[in-house]
């Protein structure tokens, strides 16, 4: 299968994942309020759901920030951030999977002068550049997508991923305890 026969597999693959929850009503269950008290009534469990679902919506197209803030309410500003990384760490790599499962290293069959382009600087450092994107755009789906559809090694992958949320995680972790502590929500 071509290179862009497989990027337009991934592409349905994903509107049909995405609009079967709409339909079944699952997306709207992905609030603050749902995720916070799925992590505050369970505990362990709770943590192992949490992931669970952090990975079904890094899937779905469900804003990281929702799951991130979830976690410092519910646990604080250290465990919620520890349990957000740990739970986004493991949904950038069900996403790689997933996604290199089904479209495999399309990107790199593709002839764009643009594309080509990318991928040779991504060549040149692939643990740098997934680093430094991961610090900027985190656990954005878009960049999982693309990542996973690269031909990165999945090396590269992990540790990019393990290296580069860290920071971003913290600083967002800090934001949101700030903004919970001026707004009395805890």
């Amino acid at each position: 299968m071509s290179g862009r026969k497989r990027i337009l597999l991934v592409v349905l693959v994903l509107i049909a994942l995405f609009a079967l929850f709409q339909a079944l009503g699952i997306r709207q269950q992905f609030s603050l309020e749902a995720v916070q008290s799925i992590i505050v009534m369970h505990k362990f469990a709770g943590i192992i759901l949490f992931t669970l679902l952090f990975a079904l919506g890094n899937l779905i197209q469900i804003p990281g920030w929702i799951f991130l803030a979830a976690a410092v309410l519910a646990l604080g500003r250290l465990w919620g951030g520890v349990a957000t990384y740990v739970a986004a760490c493991f949904s950038c790599m069900l996403t790689y999977v997933s996604i290199r499962y089904i479209g495999g290293n399309a990107l790199r069959e593709i002839d764009n002068r643009l594309a080509k382009r990318l991928l040779a600087g991504l060549d040149k450092h692939p643990l740098a550049s997934i680093i430094g994107l991961r610090m900027l755009m985190q656990t954005l789906p878009a960049l999982n997508y693309t990542l996973a559809l690269s031909g990165v090694r999945m090396r590269h992958y992990v540790l990019g991923t393990l290296l580069g949320l860290p920071l971003p995680i913290a600083l967002y972790c800090v934001f949101f305890d700030y903004l919970a502590k001026v707004l009395h929500i805890v």
